[in-house]
C-alpha cells in the first residue's frame, strides 16, 4: 500500500479534482460542478476540502464536508454532508478512500456539527466508521435514498434524540445530486 499525503485542497487542485470525478463518476455527470458551487457556498458550517496526493504526485483522491441541516422536531440543526468522496482509477484499491474518510472524519470532529452524514454503499463506509441513519431516527430527503444507504457518523456535538430528515442545500437540488449515483 503506499502511503498517502492528505491536506487540503489548494488551487491549483482545482483542474485536477474536476478531472478526477469527470473519470470516476462520467462526463455527463455534475460532480465537478456541484463541487465548484460547494467552494463558494457560504453556510453556517465552511465548505472543508481534501485531497490525497503520493508523495511528490498528482492528485489521485479527493474529499468534500460542506453544510446541510436535520430538520429536527424542534429546530434545524446544522450538519455536514460528505461528498463527493473520488478516487483515481489507479489509486483504487490503495487504501486512499479509506484514509481520506478518515481524515475527514477527524475534520468533521473539530467543527460544532453533531453529526456527518452520507448517502453510499453501507457495505464500504460501514466497516470505515459509518452507521445506518435511520437506526438513529434520521430520514433521507429524498425517496431516491434507500435507508440503507443514509449512513452518519456521531460527532462530538451528537446527543440522543437527534432526529428529523436531512434537509440539502439548493444547489444539491438544482443541479440533481440527490440519489446513489
Amino acid at each position: 500500500m503506499t502511503r498517502h499525503i492528505i491536506r487540503p485542497e489548494t488551487p491549483d487542485d482545482i483542474a485536477p479534482i474536476a478531472k478526477l470525478h469527470r473519470a470516476a463518476f462520467g462526463p455527463d455527470e455534475p460532480i465537478p460542478q456541484l463541487v465548484e458551487r460547494l467552494r463558494a457556498l457560504s453556510a453556517a458550517l465552511p465548505t472543508l476540502s481534501f485531497v490525497a496526493c503520493e508523495a511528490a504526485g498528482p492528485v489521485v483522491g479527493h474529499v468534500m464536508l460542506s453544510h446541510a441541516w436535520l430538520d429536527a422536531p424542534d429546530r434545524l440543526i446544522d450538519i455536514l454532508v460528505l461528498s463527493p468522496l473520488g478516487v483515481a482509477t489507479h489509486a483504487q484499491r490503495n487504501g486512499v478512500g479509506t484514509a481520506l474518510l478518515a481524515h475527514a472524519v477527524t475534520e468533521a470532529a473539530r467543527t460544532p456539527a453533531p453529526i456527518l452524514i452520507l448517502e453510499g454503499d453501507p457495505g464500504y463506509y460501514g466497516p470505515r466508521g459509518f452507521e445506518p441513519a435511520t437506526a438513529l431516527g434520521l430520514r433521507a430527503p429524498s425517496l431516491r435514498i434507500p435507508d440503507r444507504a443514509m449512513q452518519l457518523v456521531r460527532l462530538p456535538g451528537y446527543r440522543a434524540g437527534m432526529t428529523g430528515s436531512l434537509v440539502y442545500r439548493d444547489l444539491w437540488w438544482d443541479l440533481d445530486c440527490v440519489g446513489l449515483r
